[in-house]
C-alpha cells in the first residue's frame, strides 16, 4: 500500500495548484443599472481626479469642471478604454503562455505473464517518463512574439485614451459653438420683436404698409426658426459631450461645463509639413502599435520556420519484471518526411505582407490627416484674421 502513497499525494499537490473555474455572468438589466448610475458623485471618480491632479477638491462633486477635469473624466467613465485595458490583459495572459515549457508525460503499463513459472507474481508493471525539448530556440521565438504582440495592445490603451481626449474636445467645442449660435440668435430675435412692435404701430397708424412690414416678418421668422435650430443642435452636442465622456446625459445637470472659444486667432506660426509629417509618424500610438504587430509577424514567420525542425523526447522508462527492476532509456523525435511545415510558414509570411500593407495605408491615413488639419488651421486663420477687420 505505502507504494501508492507518493503517487497519490503528488497527485493531490498538483490538483491543489490548479486554478478553478469561477463563473461571472453578464445581465442585461445590471449593466443598464450601472450605465445609469454613473455620474459625478461617484467618490471613485474623486479619488482618480485627486491622484491625477495631486489637489484635493473642497466640494464634490465641484460645480464647474473644466477640460483637462472632464477629460480625467472621461477617461475613468469611457468603456472603450477598458477594452482596450482588457485587450491588454489578454496579451500580457497570451504572453504568460508563450513562456511555458511543455510538460512530460507519463505513461503506466501495467503487464501479465501468463506463463510465469510456480510462484512467482505474473504481473510485470511498467513507468514510462515522456521530457519533450523544444529545439530551434522556438519557445524563445514564441516569448518574442508575444512580447511585441504585449506592446501593441499596450499602445492600444494610449491610442484608445487619445481618442477619448480628441472627441471629448470636439464635443466641447461644437456645444460652446452652439451655445454661442443660440446667444447670437436670442439677442437677434429680441431686436426682431422689438423692431416688429414698432413697425405694427405704424403700421396700426398708417404710416406704413403691409408689404412694407412683410419682410421684416418674413427675417423674424427666419431668426425664430434659426433660434429653433440652434437650440436642437445645442441639446444634440449636449448629448455628444455625454457619449465623449462616458455617461448617461443626465449626469451632466448641475454641472458647468468649462469650454469656451478662443477670442482671438493663435500668433503661432504653421508648422513645417515635413516636420509635422515625421512628428505623427515617429509618435503617434496607433502608427507604434503596428510597428509592434508587425515585429510580432516577423517574429511568427521566425516562429514557423524554427517549426521545420523536430522535437527532441527523452523517454525514461521502468519495469518491474518478476521481482527484478528494468530501466530503459530512450530518444524520440517526430521524422519530418511528410510535412516540413510549409502551409504554416506561408501563412506566416502573408500575415507579415497583409500587416505591412496595413502599415503602408496607415502611413497614408496618417499624412492626409495631418495635411487637413495644416489646411484647416490655415483656412480658419484666414477667416477669423477676416472676421476681426
Amino acid at each position: 500500500m505505502r507504494r501508492y502513497l507518493l503517487p497519490l499525494s503528488a497527485g493531490l499537490a498538483l490538483a491543489s495548484g490548479c486554478a478553478h473555474y469561477q463563473p461571472r455572468p453578464l445581465s442585461p438589466e445590471e449593466g443598464l443599472h450601472r450605465l445609469e448610475e454613473r455620474g459625478f458623485p461617484d467618490p471613485g471618480l474623486r479619488a482618480f481626479m485627486e491622484r491625477a491632479t495631486g489637489s484635493r477638491f473642497e466640494a464634490w462633486p465641484p460645480a464647474r469642471l473644466d477640460f483637462e477635469q472632464l477629460a480625467l473624466a472621461a477617461l475613468y467613465f469611457h468603456p472603450s478604454l477598458d477594452v482596450a485595458r482588457a485587450q491588454w490583459e489578454v496579451s500580457r495572459a497570451a504572453g504568460r503562455s508563450a513562456e511555458a515549457r511543455p510538460n512530460p508525460t507519463v505513461n503506466l503499463q501495467p503487464g501479465y505473464n501468463f506463463s510465469a513459472a510456480g510462484g512467482a507474481t505474473p504481473w510485470i508493471p511498467g513507468l514510462n517518463l515522456d521530457w519533450p525539448i523544444e529545439t530551434a530556440g522556438k519557445r524563445g521565438r514564441r516569448i518574442d512574439r508575444a512580447a511585441h504582440l504585449t506592446e501593441a495592445a499596450r499602445l492600444g490603451v494610449f491610442q484608445a485614451a487619445w481618442q477619448i481626449r480628441a472627441s471629448l474636445r470636439t464635443a466641447l467645442l461644437d456645444l460652446a459653438a452652439a451655445w454661442r449660435r443660440e446667444s447670437l440668435l436670442e439677442r437677434q430675435a429680441e431686436i426682431s420683436r422689438g423692431l416688429l412692435g414698432v413697425l405694427d404701430q405704424r403700421l396700426a397708424a398708417g404710416a406704413v404698409s403691409q408689404l412694407e412690414v412683410a419682410p421684416f416678418r418674413t427675417a423674424a421668422l427666419k431668426v425664430a426658426s434659426d433660434l429653433a435650430e440652434s437650440r436642437r443642435a445645442a441639446q444634440e452636442a449636449r448629448v455628444r459631450v455625454a457619449e465623449a465622456l462616458g455617461v448617461p446625459v443626465q449626469a451632466l445637470g448641475g454641472i458647468e461645463l468649462g469650454v469656451e472659444l478662443g477670442a482671438s486667432p493663435s500668433v503661432t506660426p504653421d508648422p513645417d509639413p515635413a516636420s509635422a509629417h515625421r512628428a505623427a509618424l515617429q509618435n503617434r500610438a496607433d502608427v507604434r502599435a503596428l510597428l509592434e504587430e508587425y515585429a510580432a509577424a516577423e517574429a511568427g514567420v521566425r516562429l514557423e520556420i524554427a517549426r521545420q525542425y523536430p522535437d527532441v523526447h527523452l523517454g525514461n522508462g521502468y519495469q518491474w519484471d518478476q521481482g527484478e527492476s528494468k530501466w530503459t532509456l530512450g530518444i524520440g523525435l517526430e521524422l519530418p518526411v511528410l510535412s516540413r511545415n510549409q502551409g504554416p510558414i506561408a501563412e506566416s509570411i502573408a500575415r507579415r505582407g497583409e500587416v505591412g500593407a496595413r502599415f503602408t495605408a496607415l502611413e497614408s491615413r496618417v499624412l492626409a490627416e495631418v495635411d487637413r488639419a495644416l489646411a484647416a488651421r490655415r483656412t480658419a486663420r484666414e477667416q477669423i484674421g477676416r472676421a476681426h477687420v
